[in-house]
């Protein structure tokens, strides 16, 4: 089955179970997937997506957002298409493209730039703190939820390896709000006071990495 949406023609697949409910998706294949009764009719079906036309059209943009986004490659604020060459024997950056051997070679490549950019930074940032502080030490890792955490009882920062998509001003902002825990363990008025001390900017920065 096919449906038209806004000019362009999608896929319909059908998937029927016992239940009494229908139900919509549109999956990474931008086909769209429909689980309904064995009863149900595909005139039926139509009739239900030309119902929630508005919500068919969130999914898709949605998917289609998302689908894009997965065939970039985000780096310091910059995004780069691919391009894979196996006579490549190191990765390189030119006019708008990434060139790599294999995504393996580019998987290695950016683990490596993450560490050294992430530790640049954070040795400039501290030097340049005022503050009287003890140098935490630097951890990296994939997190979920979190761009940066202040542990206090091992007194170290980690630093989310995801931060290497934004640019240096989001990394520096990040470094700042984790070592400015250092002596405000929390998010009071004097807490912000240090971070905008060398982050004059932060709330435009906090607003950008929320989007």
């Amino acid at each position: 089955m096919e449906y038209e949406l806004d000019g362009k023609t999608f896929e319909v697949v059908i998937e029927k179970k016992n239940n009494k409910n229908l139900y919509i998706r549109v999956k990474e294949d931008e086909k769209i997937y429909v689980t309904c009764n064995y009863l149900t009719s595909k005139a039926m079906i139509k009739k239900v997506l030309d119902q929630n036309i508005n919500t068919l059209r969130k999914m898709v943009k949605h998917i289609e957002f998302q689908n894009k986004k997965s065939n970039k490659f985000f780096y310091l604020g910059n995004s780069y298409d691919i391009i894979i060459n196996e006579n490549i024997n190191e990765v390189a950056i030119l006019n708008g493209k990434i060139y790599t051997k294999d995504l393996k070679m580019l998987d290695k490549w950016y683990k490596e730039e993450t560490i050294k950019v992430f530790d640049d930074r954070f040795v400039y940032i501290f030097n340049h703190f005022n503050e009287n502080i003890k140098s935490p030490i630097l951890k990296i890792r994939n997190m979920k939820t979190r761009w940066g955490v202040y542990n206090k009882k091992n007194h170290t920062i980690t630093l989310n390896s995801k931060l290497i998509e934004f640019d240096i001003s989001k990394i520096d902002y990040v470094i700042v709000h984790e070592l400015s825990h250092i002596i405000h363990f929390n998010h009071s008025k004097e807490f912000w006071s240090l971070v905008g001390k060398y982050v004059p900017n932060y709330k435009e920065i906090r607003k950008e990495m929320k989007e």
